[in-house]
């Protein structure tokens, strides 16, 4: 690694979170300002700075950092992704998998039974926001049910949905971990659930033991075993260690076979879904290019070099080092309040100090996608707590009281890194 570096090479990733953030405060609505704007005009910084260099070889730096192979194989996963979840969800999983937990779990069990359904929805969609859409109204009018604050319900979901924005296979935030630290899906997974697992078991209790009211069985409408299949489907053969690509194009195959056996997709409105989810996900893949192609420019301008030079003078150790990717990513999350957006500004970066102070690539990805989702599950102005709360017409911060996932993984995290946890018995590249 060089050992001098250009700080003022960093002012473009600098006026982008400035814009963001600026804008946030200035208007009081942090979403406001497009978070494409402001990675554009970034963007268009970083090809004028640097005029010792012609402008031919920095469109030539930038279309590099756009078109690394990590870059396009997140952008094909996230394409696939958004057309699964999309599919699934025009065909009836989503409705089929809340009513089918919703007719087994009783009642005493109601509050860590829509965390685990958050979970499991979370998991097998790779969105936490869609988990947040689908459950959310359920759990507020549950809460009225049987006489609970609405917020501890929605928390709950909130918890849920970080649960399986952090683990699932085709969460956005899980790809660009990955695929930032080189590593592979499983062996991230094993890891990030290793630490996580204790946050889980314990929310799970602490929801069980908040007293509910006394109603009758709850109710739950319709649902049908077969539309569960693409999520359970995705899920299996992914832990079991197919390549995630082949795993989701199989749950987008299998989504539409079940869609015209069932008559709840015609082939119209299956290729309108796939359409409209991989629409969906267009300015997650945009921002991610652009964004990889700032970072190219900053690289080659010395920016990234300094910036490690400045964290390894402050770091001594494996765990110093650790931390610092835990606080690099916290840091970019609580400015740009988007987890994705974070792991993709901060991933070069901490992929840089992991190499640097011999760290494994499964933990330093899971780093990244713990802490990440540890803020985006606590901050009020984040995509996911606005939402939370307009769903259950409360107000986002009433939810924090009861948020206790996102705590406890926090509190997992910091835990794995003073401990070393887990321990690796190789080291894989």
């Amino acid at each position: 690694m060089k050992q001098n570096g250009n700080p003022w090479a960093l002012l473009p990733l600098v006026l982008f979170v400035g814009l963001f953030v600026g804008s946030g405060v200035l208007t009081g609505d942090f979403y406001k300002l497009p978070i494409l704007i402001a990675a554009i005009i970034a963007s268009a910084f970083a090809l004028l700075f640097n005029q010792k260099q012609s402008l031919n070889q920095k469109i030539e730096w930038f279309a590099s950092g756009a078109g690394h192979p990590d870059i396009i194989i997140m952008v094909i996963i996230f394409i696939l992704a958004g057309a699964f979840a999309s599919a699934a969800e025009a065909m009836g999983a989503v409705h089929s998998t809340v009513n089918l937990a919703l007719s087994i779990i009783p009642q005493q069990f109601i509050l860590p039974g829509l965390f685990i359904i958050a979970c499991f929805i979370s998991v097998s969609m790779g969105t936490s926001m869609g988990t947040i859409a689908a459950v959310t109204p359920i759990s507020a009018g549950l809460s009225g049910e049987l006489g609970l604050p609405t917020a501890i319900a929605i928390a709950a979901v909130v918890g849920g949905a970080m649960f399986g924005d952090n683990l699932s296979f085709i969460s956005d935030t899980t790809i660009a971990a990955v695929r930032s630290q080189k590593t592979q899906m499983m062996d991230k997974f094993k890891t990030n659930f290793l630490i996580v697992l204790p946050a889980a078991i314990i929310t799970v209790i602490l929801l069980f033991f908040i007293p509910t009211g006394h109603v009758g069985h709850i109710g739950a409408e319709s649902y049908s075993w077969f539309k569960v299949l693409p999520y359970v489907a995705v899920l299996v053969f992914a832990l079991i260690g197919f390549n995630v690509v082949a795993v989701i194009f199989g749950g987008l195959i299998l989504t539409g076979i079940i869609g015209f056996a069932s008559g709840s997709l015609t082939l119209e409105s299956y290729f309108k879904s796939i359409t409209d989810g991989i629409a969906g996900m267009s300015d997650l893949i945009i921002l991610s290019m652009l964004i990889g192609g700032m970072v190219g420019i900053m690289k080659q301008n010395g920016g990234i070099d300094f910036l490690l030079g400045v964290i390894s003078k402050r770091i001594r150790s494996k765990k110093g080092a650790e931390a610092g990717i835990a606080g690099l990513v916290s840091v970019t999350n609580l400015a740009t309040a988007n987890n994705t957006i974070a792991i993709i500004a901060a991933g070069p970066i901490a992929k840089n100090i992991s190499d640097e102070f011999k760290i494994d690539n499964r933990k330093s990805a899971s780093i990244l996608d713990i802490f990440s989702c540890v803020i985006q599950g606590l901050i009020p102005y984040g995509a996911q707590m606005l939402s939370a709360g307009k769903f259950g017409n409360i107000s986002p911060v009433s939810i924090l009281h009861y948020s206790f996932y996102p705590v406890l993984i926090g509190i997992c995290g910091i835990l794995a890194i003073i401990f070393g946890l887990p321990k690796f018995t190789r080291n894989p590249k």
